[in-house]
């Protein structure tokens, strides 16, 4: 017996692109019974980014002042006095890759704060188990049934009010997103259907309609929704979705990741009681070819930045309510490696955007890039937890201010990169 919560978490249905309308009918009743009728309400909304393959931080935001990089990385290094494809100065010891170049107004003008020599407790090199503990928020746990986000919304104080509180614009949930509470994956917006994630018959149903799923199912949940409400939730026009367009002059990039940010824009202006989304981004695992003001890791950056950019600029009458925030898994050796690239490291560094933010500052406990301080001899060490970002971000931008929930068994203190 599968019942309604169940039906949704842990990614037990995911909406994705398969080219066929049709919506669970208890979320079409979720709608109807709330009277959502937009404009619903603005929310406070935290949008994460998941760089997925482990950001060279070192070079996104690069300590070009230590003396040490230049020798760590005699192909790689790059500095503000270059005079071609120059790194933009933060403060005198970071500077900014020049791909990222969209990010340095909102530093500038205290909107953007960068974290750096963050990362997991955990020592682990492995992808997954990195972006596993880091979704889950127990760097030394496996198991752990919910993901970080899935708390967060559950600390949010209220029961949802709409099925769209907290979505993720990708195929498949994201492990942030398990557990109890409700959410949503969802590829593509102006297409519906629904796949049955961890099912033996996922296969056979990834690509049929509910009408389909209905058919093949006497589950009480289903049978209940009755057939007749098997069309498009009017809160989520079809019509309005394909004709969508951003804030006059706004170009988002024609990626995986400008994609899902124009998608999210679009769910947020619909006001239809968004509070938590999610996207991600790939390409980053940069082991050889690197580059540096050109090659695989700036087309990457600029792809990053300037879909961030666009998001932001499309949120312009919402931007005292929005608040972004990026991560990745772990960082790169601080020694390049012999094919021009950087092999899996420790630390990296994110970026918080906001009006609520702390900017204008490269937040860090990193010490030098001398041998004798890098971790194994090799690796920029983890100086900030993980933890201490994501806390401090979602108890400042959601009010949420639990811990203990959001993140047990940690008893770390919370980064100031809030306001107030």
């Amino acid at each position: 017996m599968i019942n309604r919560r169940a039906f949704m978490k842990s990614g037990a249905l995911a909406l994705f692109a398969a080219g066929v309308g049709g919506v669970p009918t208890f979320i079409a009743r979720a709608a109807n019974s709330r009277k959502i009728i937009p404009p619903y309400k603005k929310n406070k909304v935290l949008v994460c980014i998941f760089q997925r393959g482990a950001m060279d931080g070192l070079m996104a935001v690069s300590p070009y002042a230590d003396a040490n990089l230049k020798t760590l990385r005699p192909t790689l290094y790059m500095s503000p006095a270059e005079t071609e494809g120059k790194m933009f100065d933060l403060d005198g010891r970071f500077g900014l890759h020049p791909s990222l170049a969209a990010f340095d107004p909102y530093f500038k003008e205290g909107r953007m704060a960068i974290v750096h020599g963050v990362g997991s407790p955990n020592t682990t090199r492995s992808h997954f188990d990195a972006q596993d503990y880091m979704e889950s928020g127990t760097p030394f746990s496996k198991s752990t049934q919910s993901g970080w986000l899935n708390r967060a919304v559950g600390l949010l104080g209220h029961e949802p009010a709409t099925p769209f509180r907290a979505v993720s614009l990708t195929s498949s949930l994201p492990r942030s997103f398990y557990g109890d509470n409700e959410t949503l994956a969802i590829n593509n917006l102006q297409e519906f259907a629904v796949q049955m994630r961890g099912n033996p018959l996922a296969s056979n149903l990834a690509s049929k309609s509910f009408e389909s799923l209905y058919d093949q199912t006497s589950n009480q949940l289903l049978n209940k929704t009755g057939k007749e409400s098997f069309d498009a939730m009017k809160m989520l026009n079809v019509n309005n979705l394909k004709n969508y367009q951003p804030a006059a002059g706004i170009v988002y990039p024609n990626s995986a990741l400008g994609n899902s940010l124009k998608q999210i824009a679009t769910l947020i202006k619909m006001d239809i009681g968004m509070e938590v989304a999610f996207a991600e981004s790939g390409g980053w695992d940069t082991h050889f070819n690197q580059g540096t003001a050109n090659g695989a890791l700036a087309r990457n950056l600029k792809d990053f930045s300037d879909s961030i950019d666009a998001f932001w600029k499309d949120m312009s009458a919402y931007q005292d309510d929005v608040t972004v925030m990026t991560m990745t898994e772990f960082g790169r050796t601080a020694h390049q490696n012999g094919t021009g690239g950087t092999d899996h490291g420790r630390a990296s560094c994110l970026f918080v955007l906001g009006n609520d933010v702390q900017g204008g500052k490269v937040y860090n406990n990193i010490k030098t890039l001398a041998k004798e301080d890098l971790e194994d001899g090799r690796d920029l060490p983890v100086s900030t937890d993980f933890r201490s970002v994501f806390s401090a971000v979602a108890n400042g931008h959601l009010k949420i201010n639990n811990n203990k929930v959001l993140f047990p068994s940690w008893d770390g203190q919370s980064l100031g990169v809030m306001k107030g």
